[in-house]
């Protein structure tokens, strides 16, 4: 900057200078001029009346260095102190301009190639008398000029210095600022405005850099708090910036490093193939866990500048889907089996071959089979709106005991039937829920219990509290469950007896809907069964004032 304005002070200094002394010279030039015409223009006052008087012999007695010359009215050369022999003149201007008008000048070379100032006067005879002197006007001007000159060139190297020296005094300051603390700077007051606008840009530019970093912390909090794998790359693959979950897997000092030599090859592929701008989705398996892999190209300008990978636990999520294409299997199975005997035994009704008196067998046996559906049906309709939360949570004080007479009181007829003896025990405990589910849980666990039991056996209803938190279980003495089976029994269509299932009916679905109806009271399930020996299912529901 410095060097800047003194090259431009010291160039406006010189073409000043080029100025006033051309200007200069030309005004010199001129007088020079106009000094030799009216020199001459004198002394031709002189001549002329030397030649009216005396003629030639005036002319060759006078001693001049100048070229005099006479012509006649034709254009010949009378005379001429210089040169003999001289062309006709008739046709030079200061000659013509003579005849004329009594004078006239010119200005041009001479054969010796001066330049030369030509002037003529026209005598009472008709000749022209004609007097030529050198014109030395520029190098008198260049003369008169020259000391005036150098004096300018002293003045444009004394405007140097003082050019260099202001210019440093001006970009000092300029150079000494601390942008840090700009309002602490001591200047002139042409700065001011900069330096107030320094400030305003430094409290701005602070903003700015205060936001940005509440920005990086909150995306650090954000993407290290994520159960997923977070991973940002540039377009050579180098690591930008990763979460928790990722440094974990993958190590903590991968920033900078190129995750395409890493040695995981299902991230290096992903990013690979994001880098090269195309998407990537997939699913895999490792160490029992089930990881969904994402991976897409960034954009700037549509030009790809790096990738992001996500990369998320999905082990619940593939864990429903294989359960729902089980439930979508068996319910399948579950509903073409009845669905076939009704259509068997219509079909048989239909053509007429069953005799009078199995009609009516026939007919029982197609309204179980319907009935077998029906209670599948609404099965399935409850687990649906235990699944979506669709249960109506109006809750109420449940009385425990109570609920498990009126259980017992809907199902004894079945008991007496199959043999088995219903028994409750216990004390009035009180839980708050939905009467109507919770109806439901001990149906299903009592229904099991008599339907899995032997003839002879007992069913035990027990009701009571530990630690402040209500309890209510179900005992049997059937046929038990063995101990790698106990974990699925609360599968949907899970059974452990399947020939014994298929004799006494039932959807395959009433332990499924135990289990949701306990998750939705935040209750407890614990299962103990020996083959053989029988079966306890305890339903622990949470203290008083902490259900939900």
């Amino acid at each position: 900057m410095t060097g800047k304005i003194f090259r431009y002070s010291f160039l406006l200094g010189v073409l000043v200078l080029l100025i006033c002394g051309g200007l200069f010279f030309a005004l010199q030039y001129r007088q020079n001029l106009d000094e030799t015409a009216q020199l001459v223009q004198d002394e031709m006052v002189f001549l002329a009346e030397g030649v009216e008087s005396g003629g030639v012999d005036y002319l060759k007695n006078l001693s001049t260095e100048r070229e005099l010359t006479w012509i006649n009215a034709e254009g010949t050369v009378r005379y001429d102190n210089h040169y003999a022999n001289l062309p006709d003149q008739s046709d030079l201007p200061e000659v013509r301009d003579a005849l004329a008008s009594g004078s006239g000048s010119a200005s041009r070379k001479a054969a010796n190639g001066e330049r030369t100032y030509y002037y003529a006067v026209a005598l009472s005879d008709g000749s022209v008398l004609r007097l030529s002197c050198p014109v030395n006007a520029a190098q008198s001007a260049l003369a008169t000029v020259s000391p005036v000159l150098w004096v300018l060139i002293l003045v444009v190297a004394f405007s140097g210095v003082v050019a260099f020296r202001a210019a440093k005094q001006i970009i000092q300051p300029i150079n000494e600022m601390d942008l840090d603390h700009p309002d602490q700077i001591r200047t002139y007051p042409e700065l001011s405005p900069l330096v107030d606008r320094l400030q305003e840009q430094r409290l701005t530019i602070d903003d700015q850099i205060e936001e940005l970093h509440r920005k990086q912390k909150e995306f650090s909090a954000l993407t290290d708090n994520m159960a997923e794998g977070f991973l940002l790359l540039d377009k050579e693959g180098k690591v930008l910036s990763l979460n928790a979950s990722t440094r974990q897997r993958l190590g903590e000092n991968l920033v900078g490093e190129n995750v395409l030599n890493s040695g995981d090859p299902i991230v290096a592929d992903a990013a690979y193939q994001a880098l090269k701008g195309q998407r990537s989705d997939l699913v895999f398996s490792e160490n029992e866990h089930s990881w969904q892999l994402i991976a897409s190209p960034v954009y700037s300008h549509r030009k790809i500048v790096g990738a992001v990978l996500l990369r998320m636990d999905v082990t619940e999520r593939e864990q429903r889907e294989r359960l729902r294409q089980e439930f979508s299997a068996n319910i399948s199975h579950e509903l073409k089996t009845p669905l076939t005997s009704i259509s068997g035994f219509a079909e048989l009704m239909a053509q007429g071959t069953v005799p009078p008196d199995k009609v009516a067998e026939f007919s029982a046996d197609i309204h179980r089979e319907a009935q077998r559906l029906i209670d599948l049906v609404n099965d399935i309709i409850k687990l649906s709106k235990l699944d979506e939360n669709a249960i109506e949570p109006e809750r109420e004080d449940v009385d425990l005991l109570e609920l498990a007479e009126d259980v017992s009181d809907s199902l004894r007829t079945m008991a007496e039937r199959l043999g088995v003896t219903i028994r409750i025990s216990g004390a009035h405990e009180t839980v708050r829920g939905v009467w109507q589910l919770l109806n439901e849980m001990v149906f299903n666990l009592c229904d099991n219990a008599i339907k899995y039991n032997r003839r002879g056996g007992e069913v035990v209803i027990w009701v009571d509290e530990t630690e402040g938190r209500p309890r209510l279980g179900v005992s049997d003495t059937g046929i038990g469950i063995p101990q790698d089976e106990q974990s699925r029994v609360f599968e949907r269509f899970y059974r452990v007896d399947k020939s014994h299932s298929k004799r006494i009916g039932g959807t395959g679905l009433g332990l499924s809907i135990v289990k949701h109806g306990a998750q939705f009271h935040n209750a407890q399930i614990s299962l103990e069964s020996e083959p053989g020996k029988g079966t306890t299912v305890t339903l622990t529901f949470p203290a008083s004032g902490k259900q939900s």
